[in-house]
C-alpha cells in the first residue's frame, strides 16, 4: 500500500513536471518566433518600405483618378407608409445608382441629367432605437439591426437617407429631387389623403364629445346647487354628493388627443417630413486616408507574402513534392 502511494506522488511529480517543461516550451516557442520575425523584418525593411511607399502613392492616384466623393445625410419622417415600406421605395435608386441608369434617376427626382450624372449613390436605411426608449440612436448603414435581438428595435416612422455626390453643391437639389421623387407616387398620395381625412373627422368627433361633456357638467353643476339650496328652516340639505371635478379630466384628455390629431394635420401632413436637412460638407470622405487604410495594408502584406515565398519556397516545393 505504501508502495502504491509513492507511485503515485512520483507520478503527480512527474505530471507537474511535464507540465511544466511544456509551458516553458510554449513560452519559448512565442519568444523564439517573435525574435526571428523582428530580425526578418529588419532585414528586409528597405522592400518593406517600398511597399508603404507604394501604397501611399497608389492612395493617392485613386484619390486623384476617381475623383472627390461628399457625403451627406437626410432624416425623414414617414407619415403615410412604415419605413420598411420607404427603405424599399427609396432604395430603388440605390439599385440606379449602382448601375449608372442615370436616364431613370433623372426622371425620378425630376433633375437635368449633367447634373444627375455626379450623382454617386442614395441608399436609405432604418433608424434604430438601442435602448428602447422611443428615441433613435443610430442609422444602420452597416446592416447591424437583428430582429431576434430583443434590446433593440426599429424606429418605424423615421428613416435615414445618405447621399454621395461628386459636387457638395448638389445636396439641395437632391432634396427636393426626393420629396418630389415620394410626393409623386400615386398610392402614398391616397394613403396620406385618407389619413388626413381620419385625422379629420376623428378631431370633428372630439369637438363633438367635448362640448356634450361640457354640457354634461353645466347640468351636473347646476344640480348640485340647486341640492344646496336652504331648505326649510335655514337648513342646507346635501342629498348627494356630486364628483363634479372628475369630467374636468376626462375634458383635458381629449383636448390633449385633439391636440395631437391637429400636429398630424398642420406639421406633417405631407407624405414625408424632413427632420433633419443636409448639412453641406466641405471637404470629400475620400481623402488619401480614405484609400491609405486599406491600400496600404494590402500593400505591405502582399510584399510580405513574397519575401516569404523566396525565403522558403524551397521548402515549400519540397513539401509539395513529398505529398
Amino acid at each position: 500500500m505504501t508502495d502504491q502511494i509513492k507511485n503515485d506522488e512520483i507520478d503527480l511529480l512527474d505530471l507537474f513536471r511535464r507540465m511544466g517543461r511544456g509551458i516553458t516550451n510554449f513560452f519559448k516557442a512565442i519568444w523564439k518566433g517573435l525574435l526571428y520575425s523582428l530580425i526578418f523584418l529588419l532585414k528586409n525593411w528597405l522592400p518593406l518600405l517600398i511597399s508603404i511607399i507604394a501604397g501611399v502613392a497608389l492612395s493617392y492616384l485613386l484619390k486623384y483618378t476617381l475623383g472627390p466623393t461628399y457625403r451627406s445625410e437626410l432624416i425623414l419622417r414617414t407619415n403615410a407608409a412604415s419605413s420598411s415600406e420607404m427603405v424599399g421605395y427609396m432604395n430603388r435608386l440605390h439599385l440606379w445608382t449602382l448601375e449608372k441608369n442615370y436616364t431613370a434617376l433623372s426622371e425620378a427626382l425630376s433633375v437635368d441629367i449633367n447634373e444627375i450624372s455626379k450623382l454617386k449613390d442614395v441608399k436609405a436605411v432604418f433608424m434604430i432605437d438601442l435602448n428602447k426608449d422611443d428615441i433613435p440612436e443610430m442609422a444602420d448603414y452597416k446592416g447591424v439591426y437583428n430582429p431576434k435581438d430583443t434590446t433593440v428595435a426599429l424606429i418605424t416612422d423615421q428613416i435615414a437617407v445618405r447621399v454621395e455626390t461628386a459636387d457638395n453643391k448638389l445636396f439641395p437639389l437632391i432634396k427636393e429631387g426626393l420629396l418630389r421623387y415620394v410626393n409623386s407616387d400615386s398610392l402614398l398620395q391616397r394613403r396620406n389623403r385618407v389619413r388626413l381625412q381620419h385625422y379629420r373627422e376623428i378631431s370633428g368627433r372630439i369637438d363633438y364629445d367635448i362640448s356634450q361633456l361640457d354640457s354634461l357638467q353645466k347640468v351636473k353643476y347646476f344640480e348640485e346647487t340647486r341640492n344646496r339650496m336652504p331648505a326649510a328652516g335655514g337648513q342646507i340639505v346635501f342629498l348627494q354628493e356630486q364628483k363634479t371635478q372628475l369630467l374636468y379630466e376626462d375634458i383635458f384628455n381629449l383636448y390633449t388627443r385633439k391636440q395631437s390629431y391637429e400636429s398630424q394635420q398642420v406639421l406633417y401632413n405631407d407624405i414625408v417630413t424632413v427632420l433633419k436637412d443636409f448639412a453641406i460638407p466641405d471637404k470629400p470622405v475620400t481623402r488619401m486616408l480614405y484609400y491609405g487604410i486599406y491600400v496600404i495594408p494590402a500593400s505591405v502584406i502582399i510584399a510580405l507574402i513574397i519575401l516569404l515565398i523566396r525565403r522558403f519556397g524551397r521548402s515549400l516545393k519540397d513539401i509539395y513534392h513529398s505529398i
